[in-house]
């Protein structure tokens, strides 16, 4: 097998290996964990995607497949690379497991580094647009669970 299929079911499919993994985890907790899990997706999530767009608004960077002139290894649009929205999304999914079970959601961060890792790999990305996503996606869960999370939690419980 070759080298160049690795990395490509990494940049293209690794994602929904991850969201498959998430989504089963998910299914499997009790009620109660499961209502604290659907409350900091909904708290993290879109403040993740916000300052990923914020962040494209204020970086473009060309991807490398556009800059050095190659044909990359899976197909992408002559778009802004910065931040990896795979990469993100596949962080952002660890981040949302972690919480809950440390130990499976270091496995889905690592798994999203390889995604990003891929895309580099595959001449869709440059180190800096995944470096972005997953800094964004752990920062912005952590401020969550540490300030925004159990304010949330407690409005909704209280209603």
């Amino acid at each position: 097998m070759s080298i160049n299929y690795v990395i490509i079911f990494g940049a293209t499919y690794l994602i929904f290996v991850i969201a498959l993994v998430a989504v089963f985890y998910f299914l499997f907790q009790p009620r109660a964990r499961k209502k604290d899990i659907i409350i900091f997706i909904a708290v993290t999530v879109p403040i993740i995607y916000l300052l990923s767009f914020i962040a494209s608004g204020f970086y473009y960077n060309s991807r490398p497949f556009v800059v050095g002139h190659f044909v990359p290894l899976v197909f992408h649009g002559n778009t802004n690379g910065f931040p990896s929205d795979h990469t993100l999304a596949s962080a952002a999914m660890a981040v949302i497991i972690f919480r809950s079970n440390k130990k499976l959601g270091v496995i889905l961060l690592l798994l999203a580094l390889l995604v990003g890792i891929s895309r580099v790999l595959a001449g869709v990305h440059h180190a800096v647009d995944v470096f972005a996503s997953l800094v964004i996606a752990v920062i912005v869960g952590w401020l969550s669970n540490q300030f925004i999370f159990a304010k949330v939690k407690t409005y909704f419980i209280n209603k």
